[in-house]
């Protein structure tokens, strides 16, 4: 089955040849650029079919261009790697050769081009392949209908299980039968849930047999690398629908096998912080910090995703400050918030107190901070002993004094100043 688009740059319409019903008109970003059209060229003239394959023809169909394009093909490893040397087209990186991946470098741009395959054997998360010249084979192994399709360079979609229906409607199903595709790789459980925040209109607009499929199977995820969950549930948690799919995995008993508290989970905050940080950009650790109630729980979720040490060092940072660091009263709410990382002198200091204004909600501070340079106390203790000042206690002591005195002020003394008032106490 297969649905014919129209060409990039066509301006007619036409009709689905399983249906009596024309598909509507899309102009795409015009694609293939001209690195593609190199590959596309050399696969033709020597019998081998080339498509566009995965997430890149997604973007495509919604109106986006790619940021990376993969292609799917017909050719072999072997017979790729020939087509490329005697075109002298340079292979980079080709550790998955033996799942039937080369990447070829044109103009300046990799580009990764799988053999077509099948799953003989999986466990949940690795496959034994075998490699097809059958294109509805290959889809029938991927994860979800909206990337399970393919598309020609000239245009012409191939869409097995409706995966463009499915884009249309902003449904996010699994190719088949979702307790089967689940079991073939566990990790699609939570590629299910970021496609499903980046797809998806509605929260809570689920096929229910998916979700009893993924409660079934939730132990499984107990298998699963925690970088490649943490890769998936970073996406989550910047994506739409962030609490709700975050309560999901609580309700259908995956939280407990990733590394998120188990317990003592704060849904309720993490509500709160992602109706904050929704048009702020925020990072992954802003969002998922809501969800802690105290340090350990960030040292924990690291043992099992093994983050990196800037996202746990945010984490640790805000579930110790987010209500110990808060805005002053007055003239100067920014206050306590310049002080501390006056004070603190660590360089990311201030991209920390950036994502904490972010989860408190603070908008209009959080764009003063983002545009706030930080300033740099003047004086040394170099220029203590210049003037006399010789103990190193007194110096430490004195150089505290004026620091105090120069935040006082706004930051806004300046050495000469700050010095008179040693000389002339």
């Amino acid at each position: 089955m297969y649905h014919l688009m129209p060409c990039l740059s066509r301006e007619s319409r036409t009709k689905c040849p399983c249906s009596n019903h024309p598909l509507p008109r899309q102009m795409f970003t015009p694609f293939p650029s001209s690195s593609c059209r190199p590959l596309g060229e050399l696969f033709s003239q020597n019998n081998h079919e080339l498509r566009i394959a995965g997430g890149a023809v997604r973007d495509l169909l919604s109106g986006r261009q790619p940021e990376d394009v993969d292609f799917a093909t017909t050719a072999t490893p072997e017979l790729m790697k020939e087509m490329f040397q005697a075109a002298g087209i340079r292979m980079i990186n080709n550790k998955g050769e033996k799942h039937g991946t080369i990447t070829a470098r044109v103009h300046n741009q990799s580009f990764e081009i799988t053999t077509l395959r099948v799953d003989v054997v999986t466990d949940g998360r690795h496959a034994d392949v075998r490699f097809t010249t059958d294109w509805q084979e290959d889809a029938q192994r991927r994860d979800l209908t909206i990337n399970a399709m393919f598309l020609d360079l000239d245009g012409t979609l191939y869409d097995y299980f409706n995966g463009y229906e499915d884009l249309k409607n902003q449904k996010v199903r699994f190719v088949g039968d979702s307790s089967q595709r689940i079991q073939e790789d566990y990790l699609r459980i939570m590629r299910y849930f970021r496609f499903y925040g980046k797809i998806a209109k509605e929260s809570g607009d689920h096929d229910p047999k998916t979700l009893k499929s993924i409660k079934q199977f939730a132990k499984g995820m107990a298998g699963i690398s925690g970088e490649r969950i943490w890769l998936e549930l970073k996406k989550t948690l910047v994506g739409n629908h962030a609490a709700h799919l975050v309560s999901l995995l609580y309700e259908l008993d995956v939280a407990q096998y990733i590394g998120l508290p188990v317990i003592d989970g704060n849904l309720e905050e993490l509500n709160n912080v992602c109706k904050n940080v929704h048009h702020h950009s925020p990072k992954p650790m802003t969002v998922l910090s809501a969800l802690f109630r105290i340090q350990d729980d960030v040292l924990r979720l690291d043992l099992r995703l093994k983050i990196s040490k800037e996202e746990k060092q945010l984490g640790l940072f805000l579930v110790k400050y987010r209500r110990d660091l808060i805005k002053a009263d007055g003239s100067d709410p920014l206050k306590p918030y310049r002080d501390f990382i006056i004070d603190c002198r660590e360089p990311d200091v201030q991209n920390r107190v950036c994502e904490l204004l972010k989860y408190q909600g603070e908008d209009k501070l959080l764009k003063v901070m983002e545009q706030w340079s930080i300033p740099r106390f003047p004086v040394s203790g170099h220029d203590l002993r210049k003037i006399g000042i010789v103990s190193g206690k007194e110096i430490g002591t004195m150089l505290q004094e004026l620091r105090n005195t120069w935040k006082k002020s706004g930051y806004l003394m300046d050495k000469e100043e700050l010095l008179s008032m040693v000389k002339n106490p």
